[in-house]
């Protein structure tokens, strides 16, 4: 039974980073294992892109365990190339060793140019008129003068070749991350209950400079309530960029950044909900490191299924401060330390980490540092 349940959490892993959904899960295919390698080069900008270039890398295996996708925040030069920017899609069928352009997804409809923050998804059973197998990607319109703020949904029906748009799901106000402004950033795409639940940081809450909220659809179409997740009594607190993986105990982690955290600011922070809609009144706890380090900053997190003989297998959250990685094999139990593991992956803005097919290897994927002259798209996967 132990070796079913491993391997449903694996397969929902492979298709978005982390695993994300308990229901309707397909079987397990042959796993598949690559050397670990090193900063692999996805994309190396031309020299007429604008710093910083690249940013903000997300990756996603599809549930086939042989296709990788890659996007990330695309600097182009919009009056050069008369093209607003877009999230570019990369494929990869050996694991992420080669990678190819095979499209760009484009604002269709508000004509700003889609801009900050991608995320992509597999969904792994029909929601609406999409059907298990579509590919979605949510991230942000936002104009040249970052005058609004307006987080989308498009999905591609044949595995990223083409794209369409699908809804609006928040709209906000100008891209300053700053107080007192009111805009929308940085979605996560999650499965629950046969509903999609896009989580994302919110500025508009005049009580919070900043706060986590999720909204929830049954049709990728009409989207629900806004409904808090993480917010803090004093005003200038910003927790943010939240991601959530599930874990074998039938729990859920949800990870942040924490600016007003005591430890640093933009500290990383979890909390832990057998509920993925229910996480306000749940307790919040560091990332805390057994050598006294901790990440801070754009942290990412996945599960996978590793080591064999331990049922709660190994939780892997990256930050932005650090080249490493912290594992914990107790499923993050409020009084457990996480290990902090070197790589040879440098630190970066928002890295993503990604369980790979084999469950002993991660991915880890970067687009370069905030206001770096010299950004590229890299991917690293390391054998824990």
């Amino acid at each position: 039974m132990l070796s079913v349940l491993v391997s449903s959490l694996l397969q929902v892993a492979l298709s978005v980073g982390a695993p994300t959904s308990f229901d309707d899960l397909p079987a397990l295919a042959q796993k598949r294992v690559v050397e670990p390698y090193s900063n692999v080069v996805v994309f190396d900008p031309p020299g007429k892109y604008i710093v910083p270039r690249t940013l903000y890398a997300r990756t996603m295996a599809l549930s086939d365990q042989q296709t990788l996708y890659a996007t990330w925040e695309n600097y182009s030069p919009e009056e050069d190339d008369d093209l607003l920017v877009y999230f570019p899609i990369y494929r990869s069928t050996d694991l992420g060793l080669t990678w190819e352009h095979i499209s760009n997804c484009t604002d269709q409809v508000m004509g700003w140019g889609l801009r900050y923050q991608p995320f992509l998804y597999e969904l792994q059973e029909q929601i609406g008129d999409y059907e298990a197998g579509t590919i979605l990607l949510s991230g942000s319109a936002i104009p040249t003068n970052l005058s609004n703020t307006q987080i989308e949904m498009y999905a591609s029906r044949d595995q990223g070749l083409t794209w369409e748009f699908v809804s609006h799901i928040a709209a906000g106000g100008v891209a300053l991350p700053n107080n007192g402004e009111t805009p929308v950033w940085e979605p996560f795409i999650f499965t629950w209950q046969h509903q999609i639940v896009v989580y994302y940081s919110d500025q508009r809450d005049p009580a919070h400079g900043q706060k986590i909220v999720h909204q929830v659809s049954s049709d990728l179409v009409n989207w629900g309530d806004v409904v808090d997740d993480v917010a803090y009594d004093v005003y200038d607190d910003r927790p943010g960029m939240p991601i959530i993986a599930a874990l074998p105990n039938g729990q859920f982690i949800y990870t942040y950044e924490w600016y007003g955290a005591p430890e640093a600011s933009f500290a990383v922070y979890y909390r832990l909900s057998s509920d993925p809609l229910s996480w306000i009144d749940a307790p919040a706890y560091l990332v805390d490191g057994i050598d006294g380090t901790y990440p801070v900053g754009s942290p990412t997190v996945t599960w996978t299924p590793y080591p064999a003989d331990n049922p709660n297998g190994t939780i892997v959250v990256s930050g932005s401060n650090l080249g490493g990685v912290f594992l914990n094999t107790e499923l993050a139990a409020p009084d457990s330390k996480w290990e902090y593991r070197e790589t040879d992956s440098s630190n970066q803005y928002t890295r993503f980490v990604m369980a790979m097919p084999d469950a002993g290897q991660v991915m880890i994927a970067g687009g370069g540092v905030l206001n770096g002259e010299s950004n590229s798209v890299t991917v690293s996967v390391i054998q824990l």
